[in-house]
């Protein structure tokens, strides 16, 4: 017997010993399973190094038995041997999540093999699983209390060493199928964005960590940042906060946001070298939080990425895009890398606003006429003779 021989007869008595832990946990807790599942899920974990399970799976395979035994409770187990496993069916939803829209691709993947009818079924069970809410707010929250307030706005101080931020804020544009002309809940017409696709306005806040802390992923593109922001849970919660008192948390936005005590944008056109200058500068280098977890958070599942196009209704594509969130945090508290992402290539992650809307949200032609717009202007002036007036 050669040494190739003598390798394959020992990789093959560990794969067997593998199955053979596998089915006794099977005995223990479910029906048994036909052993060619068994031997496909074990192989994955032996056959990938854990680069290579990243770059097919987007997650760690520790991580990936957590969202197995997750979803399990929420997801239909096998009842006969020729059915797809629970854990077969997650590997099919996460590959689907990490290369795009094409289920036949992922169907026809040899470590898949399943029919494309086969995956929208199992995408459509994976994705209602996670956003159960016991699952979804589990993984994605904004800070509930005033210690996750202070340990928010404390991690942007230790970074950034700029006072009240508790999380940044931006729109994003997930691309989708276009809907029916006829459909009364779903018009077509309301999902085309300015930049002539359909799509979904998607609003997210993440934090100093790039954790998602908040998505609303329910608004046609059509809609702009600001009426999204306007229908936000977070904004009532924050103008309550300030309302009562606490007026030392804030969010950061861009320009195409109304500049509020809760919301701190930029200056528009200050002079050169002038504080409101610097605190421009100090501004962009924090706001590029969420522009680089935007990225992250495409890059890492390409099926929100607008040449993949979610071909779904518009309520499951909003699934689709909470269930990437859900992924993401965790993949983030796990600190699992980003693999085979290629720098040089140019993608459009949706991100876009109009300098007509700055003008609009931003001039102060209506200060004296709105008291949380003079507010707002109050406390930004403040920052500024603050941290920049020296």
């Amino acid at each position: 017997m050669d040494d190739l021989d003598l390798f394959e007869n020992l990789r093959a008595v560990e794969n067997l010993e593998i199955i053979e832990m596998d089915a006794e946990i099977v005995r223990n807790s479910r029906e048994a399973l036909n052993p060619f599942q068994l031997f496909y899920f074990a192989s994955l974990f032996l056959d990938l190094s854990d680069r290579q399970f990243i770059g097919m799976y987007r997650l760690s395979k520790d991580l990936c038995q957590i969202v197995i035994d997750m979803v399990r409770p929420f997801m239909k187990e096998p009842s006969r041997q020729s059915a797809l496993t629970i854990e077969r069916k997650v590997l099919t939803a996460l590959r689907f999540l990490a290369a795009g829209s094409y289920q036949l691709d992922v169907g026809e993947n040899s470590h898949s093999s399943v029919s494309q009818p086969s995956v929208s079924r199992i995408i459509e069970e994976f994705v209602n699983a996670v956003n159960n809410p016991s699952i979804f707010e589990k993984y994605v929250y904004f800070p509930r209390n005033f210690e996750e307030l202070d340990g928010s706005r404390q991690r942007f101080y230790n970074k950034y060493s700029f006072p009240g931020i508790i999380g940044v804020i931006d729109c994003t544009h997930v691309a989708i199928v276009p809907p029916k002309t006829e459909d009364n809940l779903y018009p077509e017409h309301i999902y085309v964005n300015r930049k002539g696709y359909h799509s979904i306005n998607t609003q997210l806040i993440c934090d100093a960590d790039l954790k998602i802390i908040n998505v609303s992923a329910k608004f046609p593109g059509s809609a702009n940042d600001a009426c999204v922001w306007n229908s936000s849970n977070v904004k009532t919660f924050l103008k309550d906060l300030h309302e009562n008192g606490h007026a030392s948390y804030f969010l950061l936005g861009d320009s195409g946001y109304a500049l509020r005590p809760w919301l701190m944008t930029p200056y528009l056109d200050p002079a050169p070298l002038s504080p409101e200058a610097s605190y421009n500068n100090a501004f962009c280098s924090i706001r590029s939080t969420i522009e680089r977890c935007i990225g992250v958070l495409k890059m890492r599942f390409r099926c929100l990425l607008k040449h993949r196009v979610l071909h779904y209704t518009p309520n499951k594509a909003s699934k689709i895009i909470n269930t990437c969130v859900v992924l993401h945090n965790m993949c983030i508290t796990d600190n699992v890398p980003l693999v085979d992402v290629d720098e040089d290539e140019i993608i459009d992650f949706g991100i876009y606003q109009t300098l007509d809307e700055a003008l609009l949200n931003n001039r102060g032609m209506v200060d004296l006429r709105n008291p949380e717009l003079s507010s707002g202007r109050h406390i930004r002036d403040q920052i500024v003779q603050t941290l920049f007036n020296n």
